[in-house]
């Protein structure tokens, strides 16, 4: 029966340590830069791009959907 308690409370460990680690990583993914300059936009890969009603964006490389300052 011990046995059972600690394999069982190793697993739920592990299972929650694993979710808290995946969210934690989906969050900074998701959070994009506050704005950039093109010239940022340029040298981090992508090229600047302008939205009906939303201005300048920088579309794709590492500022991606980043506003354009």
């Amino acid at each position: 029966m011990r046995i059972r308690r600690s394999l069982g409370l190793a697993i739920a460990t592990t299972t929650l340590a694993g979710l808290s680690l995946s969210g934690v990583a989906t969050a900074q993914v998701s959070t994009p830069h506050t704005s950039v300059t093109p010239e940022q936009c340029r040298e981090g890969g992508g090229t600047v791009s302008s939205r009906p009603y939303a201005g300048e964006y920088c579309s794709g490389g590492t500022y991606s959907n980043s506003p354009i300052a």
